[in-house]
């Protein structure tokens, strides 16, 4: 439990540079832009703080920069991965046992680094394997990773100082104990501060991890693990693991010490992990913890009384920055006919002066796409759009990958309000416009919500309070995260703690401190000072 000498500092939300022509981090971002480009690195598994190589190297290309080499890593095998769970466990006594606040200043120190001398190696690594622009780079890898560390050691210290109460003659206490066994980390490209979260949540509480990251993140996964090492956190507490997904799943899922799944990814992936876990559940030492966001259908909706401009702004930047790959991000719309013709006008405005290339060119607004799957997947769906006469293409519809996957931003306006790209997740800039008439606000309500099985955001834009009040009821279950009057995407540590339901994932709300509840195992303790010595209650007769 919480030491009551100790207070940990006020997180504060760490301020967004601007990277504005002439700035100092514009200059050093620039710099570390060049360096990686220069230099191919070897990336290793990291099992017990070693550097493990294999024989086995697969190459890694900026999505923007198909041809471009910036280095390989080394894919690892089952052997590799039964080494990593091994490491963890060694590492699990002393781990636990470290005190609390030690475990803390170690994020703190994270933290810190990373606001600092790390700041521009983070970002630029993620700029270049992920193809993020500067600002979409900053306020992840940089900003959120940090809010990420400094509020957990916030609401770490809140969940232990949380104690029962105690009459005259006792003392209650309550002792959040880590799982027991290991937590598996699986994380996703779209977020670096993601990535790191799913690991260093469940560690900042004692636990020990073993961490699978995505093949298109692995190149700013190893600045991470050198950012972990650089805090002081001990060798063997996180393992990175770069094999495959059967072959590590295998190995893990069987293993009776698995205690923890902490995961971001798609819904397939998730639904089967949880399947397996059940079918397993009789291997295991302690009923395993499973905690996943997974995919969305993210939507804005706008009343008759909403402001066009704000509504065509909110879908702007909701739907296309980071080409549409957050997992909060506008892929379909909802707007009142009367709104259409301003709000597609600006809407079209505002494209048109979107420039598409490379993140090395800060005039670029939009970047490739992660993956040259996820691209044809995705041409796939423009090419149907392009050839239905139901559906008018209002903008882009084009796409190319002679040297990157860039996909123009696509605006669809569909008459079938269950037309496939208003119903299935798409996860890029494509954004599908469906028209109402101004009186079938309410049935267009029931139109939303009937239409995904997910429910992760969404924005509602409207003037009139009764009608934003009876909509956000309307709407409660379709978002775990519900915006009113703003976009979708844009969740603030320690602000709009993250998370949805439905297929969407377990909504357990990174950024809070439900999510660390996750990965402790509470134990609660009655000390009687004076215990009683004759079983006799009151209420008995004499003999």
């Amino acid at each position: 439990m919480a030491n009551a000498f100790f207070k940990v500092p006020t997180p504060i939300n760490e301020p967004v540079k601007s990277y504005a022509p002439g700035s100092k981090e514009r200059a050093e971002l620039k710099a570390q832009l060049a360096v990686y480009k220069a230099t191919q690195i070897d990336v290793p598994m990291i099992i017990n703080g070693k550097e493990v190589h294999t024989d086995n190297k697969v190459s890694m290309h900026p999505p923007h920069e198909r041809k471009h080499v910036l280095g390989h890593y080394s894919k690892g095998n089952a052997s590799h991965v039964k080494d990593a769970i091994d490491a963890a466990l060694a590492a699990k006594e002393a781990w636990e046992n470290t005190s609390w606040e030690h475990r803390a200043a170690i994020f703190l120190k994270a933290a810190e680094l990373l606001a600092g001398p790390y700041r521009a190696k983070i970002n630029a690594a993620t700029m270049l394997a992920q193809s993020k622009n500067a600002f979409q780079a900053e306020i992840d890898a940089a900003c959120e990773l940090i809010d990420f560390f400094r509020y957990n050691v916030q609401y770490m210290t809140e969940l232990y100082s949380e104690q029962p109460d105690s009459n005259p003659g006792m003392w209650n206490r309550l002792e959040h104990r880590p799982l027991e066994g290991f937590v598996f980390a699986i994380t996703p490209f779209n977020f670096t501060s993601i990535c790191a979260n799913l690991c260093a949540a469940p560690a900042m509480m004692g636990n020990v991890v073993v961490w699978k990251p995505a093949e298109t993140q692995i190149y700013s996964a190893k600045v991470i693990m050198d950012l972990f090492k650089d805090a002081g956190l001990p060798d063997g507490v996180i393992n990175l693991v770069l094999a495959d997904g059967p072959a590590t799943g295998d190995v893990i899922f069987n293993h009776r010490e698995f205690a923890g799944l902490h995961f971001t990814g798609s819904t397939g992936v998730f639904q089967n992990l949880w399947r397996t876990i059940g079918n397993n559940i009789s291997k295991y030492k302690s009923y395993p913890r499973i905690v996943g966001e997974t995919g969305g259908k993210d939507y804005v909706i706008a009343h008759p009384t909403a402001n066009a401009n704000e509504v065509a702004t909110a879908l702007s930047r909701g739907a296309f920055e980071y080409q549409g790959q957050k997992c909060s991000a506008a892929s379909r719309a909802y707007i009142p006919q009367s709104l259409w013709p301003s709000i597609k006008e600006s809407l079209v405005k505002d494209l048109a002066s979107m420039k598409v290339g490379t993140v090395e060119d800060f005039s670029n607004f939009v970047n490739a796409v992660i993956s040259e799957t996820s691209f044809d997947k995705l041409a796939a769906y423009i090419d149907r759009a392009n050839e239905d006469d139901n559906v008018e293409v209002v903008a882009g519809g084009t796409y190319d990958k002679s040297e990157g996957y860039f996909i123009d931003p696509t605006v669809l306006k569909v008459e079938d309000p269950k037309y496939t790209t208003m119903c299935e997740e798409l996860f890029g800039p494509v954004l599908t416009i469906y028209v109402y008439e101004d009186d079938k606000f309410e049935e267009t309500m029931d139109i939303l919500d009937a239409s995904s099985p997910y429910a992760l955001t969404g924005a509602l834009f409207a003037v009139d309070r009764q009608v934003i009040e009876k909509a956000a009821h309307r709407l409660r279950h379709t978002a775990g995260n519900f915006y009113i009057n703003d976009k979708p995407t844009g969740a603030v540590v320690g602000q709009q703690p993250f998370g949805g339901g439905r297929a969407s994932g377990t909504n357990d709300k990174a950024g809070s401190v439900l999510n660390l509840l996750r990965w402790v195992s509470p134990r609660t303790i009655k000390e009687t000072f004076v215990p009683p010595t004759d079983y006799r209650y009151p209420f008995l007769d004499e003999a």
